[in-house]
């Protein structure tokens, strides 16, 4: 039986890591304790020059997204990527409206969930659509600016378009197999890079509390490698030596230290 208090407090304590170290970045940036945020729109830090930041940390998942059926039906830029927000409701309704009719029957939502999954996959092979994906759920279709990694006590802070490019062009786009006796093929959609699964789409289905909404999640260790492999270029951020930042952010990012010294 799964223990939903507990799930809760941990949900809750990783919420609170999240908004610590976005504050702490806020701080790194010469902002206070009022910094502005919209976490909803995934703006976790809104710093001096009106830009937002989607800060993520951890030791081994980012959550970018977890979405329930409404959210990509009224969502238009889900909808508006060439069926992709379609197919993930497909996913979700590949399985019955209760989690106690699934856990009758799971075998009968997992051999549904193949289709979805497998057109999800074929559709990525295009690069262009791959691109818009992860510009809608990482960025939030662009509203958001930039990408900051709280890596090794360091925050590192990658242009939007940067990382979208450097995804959308490596990453192979393949769906999950069965490993062991009792797995089922073809369950997630798998972005991978040098072997290893960088990001992984799939349902929920372990527990009530999060039952038929997809979740989007990266790996840190092999999201932050690519970042770190194809992107080298950096600079410091003159006021702190604890936020780094690379490739195109160099130009952009903390022109309000420029500005203020002309």
């Amino acid at each position: 039986m799964i223990n939903r208090a507990s799930t809760s407090a941990q949900a809750r304590a990783y919420r609170q890591i999240g908004h610590d170290n976005a504050l702490a970045f806020a701080q790194a940036l010469g902002l206070g304790h009022d910094y502005k945020n919209d976490q909803k729109a995934k703006k976790d830090v809104i710093d001096p020059s009106g830009d937002a930041h989607s800060v993520k940390s951890g030791n081994k998942k980012w959550q970018i997204f977890l979405y329930g059926r409404n959210r990509f039906l009224s969502d238009d830029g889900f909808q508006a990527l060439n069926g992709i927000g379609g197919l993930l409701v497909h996913c979700i309704d590949a399985f019955p409206p209760s989690y106690a009719e699934y856990k009758k029957n799971p075998v009968a939502a997992k051999e549904r969930l193949k289709t979805p999954m497998r057109e999800i996959r074929d559709r990525f092979q295009r690069k262009a659509l791959l691109r818009a994906f992860l510009m809608k759920s990482i960025f939030n279709g662009g509203e958001v600016n930039y990408l900051t990694i709280l890596y090794k006590d360091i925050f590192h802070v990658f242009l939007n378009n940067d990382v979208v490019q450097v995804m959308g062009a490596n990453f192979e786009v393949i769906n999950s197999r069965a490993i062991k006796k009792g797995d089922f093929a073809d369950q997630k959609v798998l972005f991978r890079y040098n072997e290893f699964n960088v990001g992984e789409l799939e349902m929920r289905n372990d527990s009530e509390q999060h039952y038929q909404e997809v979740r989007f999640n990266m790996n840190i260790d092999p999201a932050t490698n690519l970042l770190f492999e194809k992107l080298p270029e950096t600079r410091v951020l003159t006021e702190s030596k604890k936020v780094m930042i690379h490739a195109g952010a160099i130009k952009r990012f903390g022109r309000w230290q420029r500005e203020s010294s002309i």
